[in-house]
């Protein structure tokens, strides 16, 4: 495991080494994935598949700079949302965001 980033407004965190390999894997950095909790219109669902007993994990669907986004992400004891995975939204969810939306 990398080093921890913490974003400046202690709302955010993820492990830069998983950031550079999605960078390089997705072409989606985890500071921009993380404004995808800015809109209000977003999906969040409970990712029963790949959840454990010891990390509940959570699905985001939103959009950043007109793009729709799906980003995998956890809450920790802190408090802190952390970005495990980012990727452009494939067209199932691209389908269901603007379902959900009317």
């Amino acid at each position: 495991m990398g080093r921890t980033i913490i974003t400046d407004d202690g709302k955010f965190e993820w492990d830069e080494d998983k950031n550079a390999q999605n960078r390089e894997k997705h072409g989606i950095d985890f500071n921009f994935a993380k404004r995808v909790f800015d809109d209000e219109e977003k999906i969040e669902e409970y990712d029963a598949l790949h959840s454990t007993y010891n990390e509940e994990r959570y699905r985001v669907v939103g959009m950043v700079d007109n793009n729709i986004l799906f980003v995998v992400e956890t809450e920790m004891d802190s408090g802190r949302i952390r970005i495990i995975s980012a990727r452009y939204a494939d067209k199932i969810y691209q389908d269901k965001y603007f379902l959900m939306r009317g």
